[in-house]
């Protein structure tokens, strides 16, 4: 399973940018970005932005292949395992005719889970159905250590999301930054927040990194309905 090429599953969001990233640096010969774009809640998939993986894609050079499910119906769950099964079915339609189009077929994919049992298993387990290999290096890394490596590498991280106690709306569209970590940990020894937001509690867009030719500049507003918020974004660019 060495010929053929890597795809990564991509939202714009820093931990499978990471992941990318990562993969790029191993060499691995990733050759299509791909997004799914939930309609409302979902198990598996990161929600907000994923419209702004467009140009994402355009400033890595790498094509982008959008999967459009129907909507997952996530908030009338009684299982959340067959919820999961179902919403990764339209993804691994769109991997197959990938695989069947690209010159090799699908060798890899690229993951950004870092915790998530729920998430992994059910990507490992699409992957071998493919016989493809899983590339997922923040698979249990150490949350702090991945946060400082991706600051180190020259990641700009903005959060557009925020869901948790102690996160107020401040933390909407701020950067994350050395000073934004150490809050964090903070948050987590009193409230148990995750770090790098691995339980919903935040989401974020990478707007810049060494693996992109140009930046992505935002027009937003904010909304807070005083427990969570979201930026609602008017524009964005590459500058």
């Amino acid at each position: 399973m060495t010929d053929g090429a890597w795809v990564s599953l991509f939202s714009g969001g820093k931990d499978s940018s990471w992941a990318l990233y990562r993969a790029l640096e191993r060499g691995h010969p990733v050759e299509r970005l791909v997004t799914v774009h939930p309609d409302g809640d979902s198990y598996m998939y990161h929600v907000p932005a994923t419209r702004l993986a467009r140009l994402a894609a355009e400033s890595i050079g790498i094509p982008l292949v959008e999967v459009e499910p129907d909507d997952f119906e996530a908030e009338n769950v009684s299982d959340s395992g067959e919820q999961g099964d179902a919403e990764l079915e339209p993804l691994e339609a769109a991997l197959r005719e990938l695989d069947a189009e690209l010159d090799g077929g699908i060798t890899g994919v690229t993951a950004g889970a870092v915790e998530s049992e729920y998430q992994t298993t059910r990507i490992e387990s699409m992957a071998d159905r493919l016989e493809a290999n899983v590339f997922a290096p923040l698979w249990q890394e150490n949350p702090r250590d991945l946060a400082d490596a991706m600051l180190d590498a020259g990641f700009e991280i903005q959060i557009i999301r925020v869901a948790a106690y102690g996160l107020d709306e401040s933390w909407l569209g701020r950067t994350l930054d050395a000073d934004a970590l150490d809050e964090l940990e903070a948050l987590n020894d009193e409230y148990g927040v995750h770090i790098l937001g691995e339980g919903g509690e935040f989401e974020t867009l990478v707007t810049d990194g060494p693996h992109m030719d140009r930046r992505i500049e935002l027009a937003y507003e904010t909304e807070w309905d005083g427990s969570r918020g979201t930026l609602t974004i008017d524009d964005a660019w590459l500058a």
